[in-house]
């Protein structure tokens, strides 16, 4: 079965939750930006949650199935498609996403996955060092999808439950706890609000605003890093890490983004503004527990309702 790639739009890549495991030797994680909305857009079609799918960044993309499907469309708003809720697909009929209307990133899961060799045990594309996803790179126009046979149905009429969803806003508060240069600066993070830069990728959102002085001038050892780590380069204005960040890193880390605000960070467009809140690692492991049960019952309750 195909998808065949009328328009590529902008940065559409297959994706899953990354390469994990291969760090210590370089290899980012990778994946998805903004993993919840992967992981509820593969559950709305009864994929397990790594199963691969298509990334697409401001400007989606136009396809064309050659065969009956169902898909569901997470993250994002790019019209085309209603968010968060399956709906079948006729063979020859375009799904055309436009511009984002809310959000950067959107994901486009389809029932059976999307069939790219795995690479180093992921599916998920790393454009700068070219592997994984297809061919290690974005979509062109024309590419063919190779997606395996799947007649899945939906049973009933029913809706998802919108508290699972992540507090999307073009002016987030976004929860982070305290990093190991914390406290060589004068100034603090957590009172300051950002503008995210248009110069922000896979690898990292630059963020403008008032420089952060950092008091102690020396240098520092590389350390691990992380996505969600907050970087503050010498210039003052920091960069939260993403997906495609490399492994370590010499900058001062004044801060990590909570997993659970991960995906707020990631559908941030360039112009919207972010504030930070601290809190600590311990209630850091509460919201991750919370987040998780959460899929939990989501996975439970979607169990009985395909065929």
């Amino acid at each position: 079965m195909e998808v065949t790639v009328k328009r590529a739009g902008m940065l559409t890549t297959v994706q899953d939750l990354g390469r994990r495991g291969h760090r210590a030797v370089g290899v980012p994680l990778s994946g998805a930006m903004d993993s919840c909305a992967l992981r509820i857009a593969n559950l709305l079609v009864g994929n397990p949650e790594n199963t691969a799918a298509l990334e697409f960044t401001l400007l989606g993309p136009e396809l064309v199935f050659a065969h009956d499907s169902l898909v569901a469309v997470g993250g994002g708003d790019f019209g085309a498609l209603p968010l968060w809720q399956p709906v079948a697909v006729r063979a020859g009929e375009p799904m055309k996403f436009g511009m984002g209307r809310r959000g950067c990133r959107g994901y486009l899961a389809i029932a059976g996955g999307i069939a790219v060799p795995p690479v180093l045990g992921s599916r998920s594309t790393f454009l700068r060092a070219e592997f994984g996803g297809y061919l290690g790179r974005a979509l062109h126009d024309g590419d063919v999808l190779q997606v395996p046979e799947c007649s899945r149905r939906i049973v009933g009429h029913w809706h998802l439950d919108e508290r699972i969803l992540p507090a999307y806003s073009d002016a987030p508060t976004v929860r982070a706890v305290r990093g190991a240069q914390a406290d060589e600066f004068h100034s603090e993070l957590f009172s300051r609000e950002f503008r995210v830069s248009a110069h922000s990728d896979r690898m990292g959102v630059r963020l403008n605003g008032q420089a952060i002085v950092r008091g102690d001038a020396g240098e520092l050892v590389s350390a691990t890093v992380v996505p969600g780590t907050i970087q503050v380069p010498p210039d003052g204005q920091p960069i939260v890490l993403m997906s495609d960040a490399q492994t370590i890193g010499g900058y001062p880390q004044f801060a990590h983004v909570i997993s659970v605000d991960l995906p707020l960070v990631a559908q941030l467009r360039p112009g919207d503004m972010v504030r930070f809140r601290e809190v600590s690692l311990p209630e850091a492991h509460t919201l991750a527990l919370e987040r998780e049960r959460a899929f939990g019952m989501l996975r439970e309750g979607l169990a009985q309702k395909f065929l």
